[in-house]
């Protein structure tokens, strides 16, 4: 989705790079229907690879009983192993009617995957990387698209660097963001949706609070976090330890409280990615069956790419928590900004933005934040860097490949 909305941006610019380009249009039932079917082919591809591994596939919704030993029951059928694993996900967090009257008539990111026309009129709700990514997609695709934040900025945990940039690409790019405000209610008309919000004025110290209404919308959805698929599990009758939110409790090998039982991904609650979750597994399997003792996952300094417009890509501390960790005399920072090659020649704009924190006299790079075309693409490998210890020096002593935007972080003075 996101490279197809790409695509929408690319053309652009074609007529400022010479191209006539005319009668343009645009199929989301066309793009819908392919990537649907890719999908369904990876979904065979992993169906084939574990049947040619000899691993036996239980449909059904497993619980744990209260067997003496480790023990889960699918279908009625009880099953036990020295080894039982917790890996099943999250989900997107929704509110009730009773919390937001109307809310069920809004969608999540699992809804948007099913949406079998584009939207005219799209909100979003909520400041995080999703509600980011699928404000874009929309908006770029040609929805008109809003973006509710309880905020001033998307992105929040984020380096502020990256936050403020976002958020002003997001406005730039066409999607209207209301900052500092909550939906307080959902109705059906004839006509669509109407969502009505209330929003604070931050400089003013009264809780006084403008009403505000967005008509005739095709689609809501709520992008207003993920919770730990945990419901129905029964884990507590193991004695599997959760937090407040659900999540499992897990050491840094992924065992649970319960000896035997183990759990790795999102339902753990920390660094929510799919090559973390696989990470994870891997090295908890090289520990259980391969005699590897010591074998963890490091979750330190793991990059993450936002597929936001233009792309976000981050690895390590943020400068914030730099300084907290640190001390603010013992972190110093590069940053620059500007216009890449890419958009001498056209139009429209965005600007790329770039970020190291470095600490203690050795100026030892332990962030790297930046925003902008290719970002997604160039993160991998500072990542490597990064991730063996790297110093400001060793960007330095890097001959520049030119003319890139990557050359920036060994040029920064």
């Amino acid at each position: 989705m996101w490279n197809a909305a790409v695509h929408a941006e690319l053309l652009h610019d074609h007529s400022d790079y010479g191209y006539e380009v005319e009668n343009i249009r645009f199929s989301w039932e066309t793009l819908k229907a392919k990537r649907d079917a890719y999908v369904s082919h990876l979904n065979r591809i992993y169906r084939n690879n574990l049947d040619k591994a000899k691993i036996q596939t239980i449909q059904g919704h497993a619980r744990f009983t209260s067997d003496p030993e480790p023990t889960v029951e699918v279908n009625g059928r009880k099953y036990t192993a020295p080894h039982i694993l917790i890996a099943t996900g999250g989900q997107p967090s929704v509110l009730s009617d009773a919390e937001v009257p109307g809310a069920s008539l809004g969608i999540t990111s699992d809804g948007f995957f099913e949406l079998e026309s584009l939207p005219k009129r799209s909100v979003i709700v909520g400041a995080g990387y999703i509600a980011v990514e699928i404000a874009g997609i929309l908006s770029t695709l040609g929805s008109k698209t809003s973006l509710i934040i309880r905020q001033t900025g998307v992105l929040r945990t984020f380096d502020n660097f990256i936050s403020t940039n976002c958020t002003k690409e997001l406005q730039n790019s066409g999607v209207d963001i209301w900052k500092n405000s909550q939906v307080k209610s959902v109705c059906k008309t004839d006509k669509g949706l109407e969502v009505t919000l209330t929003t604070k004025d931050p400089e003013k110290k009264s809780d006084e609070e403008k009403i505000n209404r967005l008509q005739e919308v095709d689609c809501l959805l709520w992008a207003i976090g993920r919770q730990p698929n945990t419901s129905g599990l029964n884990v507590g009758e193991m004695g599997v330890d959760t937090d407040e939110r659900g999540h499992i409790v897990v050491d840094e090998f992924q065992n649970t409280t319960r000896q035997g039982i183990y759990a790795v991904g999102d339902v753990c609650g920390k660094a929510l990615l799919t090559p973390v979750a696989i990470a994870a597994g891997r090295k908890l399997a090289h520990r259980l069956f391969e005699g590897k003792k010591d074998s963890k996952l490091d979750y330190s300094s793991i990059p993450t790419v936002v597929f936001s417009h233009p792309p976000i890509g981050t690895v390590g501390l943020t400068e914030e928590e730099a300084v907290k960790t640190r001390g603010k005399e013992n972190v110093k920072i590069y940053k620059t900004s500007f216009t890449p090659m890419y958009h001498a020649l056209t139009s429209r704009k965005s600007q790329c933005i770039m970020k190291l924190v470095c600490v203690g006299k050795e100026e030892k790079v332990v962030g790297l934040h930046m925003q902008g075309l290719g970002c997604d693409e160039m993160l991998q490998g500072f990542a490597v860097a990064i991730k063996i210890g790297a110093t400001k020096a060793d960007f330095d002593k890097t001959i520049a490949i030119h003319p890139t935007s990557s050359e920036e972080f060994v040029t920064m003075r």
